[in-house]
């Protein structure tokens, strides 16, 4: 007899109610939660952002290697992490999901208790959704809202010249984790009974299945007083990010090489499948760190921060997008990061 339980035998609401029972909302701001039309907030005179991503079983995630759980908290982090790039304080999401029939109760459940989690560590209520079915695969889609105070938001528009480009953590470990773990799927389906040699890449491949927002970094800089002239969030590729908000702020920029950070297991992976690191630093996407340009007076707060390199500056938007060496030679970046479509 199976221990699992099929979504029919509890239907769609008994399906909430369930989900429902584990979830404690925290927020002020949070009126009314799950259970209604609607959810109620009242945020006061701050000023509400508000961000959506969609991911799709087969083009943003494989179950073969990706636990549910960790999918789950991954949903959350990474719209959490576009409310940071927003200098803002994230406090609601809303979530919804699309079930194909192979899913049970206790699957779904996993995948809310990596929700919940990450619900948890990043101090934000999950208030409502959509569950559906699915004929394809899981299809999730979150919400997130969040608060800044009038005047506070930071934009993709407003890098100016002589501002410092800043990078925290660093750089390329999840696409390489995404390579250990698709080269491992791949010796998995050649032999089943082969166990996966993950121990030593356990670093970058769970910066693939379960990256972090960087509100520990946004906190941190809004106790120093450090308020970014421009911030995105590296989703699609450094390259790309840095393409963005060059565009929208009418600006050039140059980036050194030798300042983009990297972990030691990243570079080990890009040599042992014969990739240039610098293009999985630059293009390699899904790392989640922000991306920042602060003025040159915010220099002596930035040097020595653990978790912020300087890799480079703002430039006059006709110099373009450089990057350059330790010999002083610069070339024209390309941006070859995520594409979608």
């Amino acid at each position: 007899m199976s221990n699992y339980t099929p979504l029919s035998e509890l239907g769609e609401f008994g399906l909430i109610k369930r989900l429902n029972e584990k979830i404690e909302l925290t927020q002020p701001s949070t009126i009314k939660g799950i259970g209604d039309d609607a959810a109620i907030l009242e945020p006061g005179e701050k000023q509400i952002v508000v961000t959506s991503d969609m991911l799709l079983e087969g083009v943003h995630f494989d179950l073969t290697f990706c636990p549910l759980k960790h999918l789950g908290y991954k949903a959350v982090a990474v719209n959490v992490s576009d409310i940071a790039a927003m200098f803002a304080k994230p406090t609601q999401i809303t979530v919804n999901i699309a079930l194909g029939a192979k899913y049970t109760v206790e699957a779904v459940e996993e995948l809310y208790e990596g929700m919940r989690l990450a619900c948890e560590n990043y101090n934000v209520d999950l208030v409502g959704g959509d569950t559906t079915s699915s004929r394809t695969g899981l299809v999730i889609s979150i919400t997130a809202i969040g608060e800044v105070a009038k005047g506070e938001a930071v934009l993709r528009n407003g890098a100016k010249e002589n501002d410092l480009i800043c990078v925290t953590g660093d750089l390329g470990a999840a696409y390489l984790g995404l390579q250990i773990l698709e080269r491992e799927k791949q010796a998995f389906m050649a032999d089943p009974e082969m166990q996966p040699q993950l121990e030593e890449k356990q670093y970058i491949v769970g910066r693939q299945l379960r990256p972090e927002a960087r509100m520990d970094v946004i906190h941190d800089m809004k106790e120093r007083d450090i308020k970014p002239t421009s911030m995105i969030d590296v989703s699609d590729g450094l390259a790309s990010e840095l393409f963005h908000i060059c565009a929208q702020s009418g600006v050039g920029a140059t980036i050194y090489k030798d300042n983009l950070p990297v972990d030691e297991q990243t570079l080990e992976a890009a040599m042992e499948f014969k990739l240039d690191p610098i293009t999985c630093i630059l293009n390699g996407g899904e790392d989640y760190e922000l991306l920042f340009t602060v003025p040159l007076s915010d220099y002596d707060k930035v040097k020595n921060h653990p978790d912020i390199s300087i890799i480079g500056k703002i430039t006059d938007k006709s110099e373009g997008i450089n990057l350059a060496n330790k010999h002083g030679q610069s070339f024209p970046l390309q941006a070859q990061g995520w594409q979608h479509f």
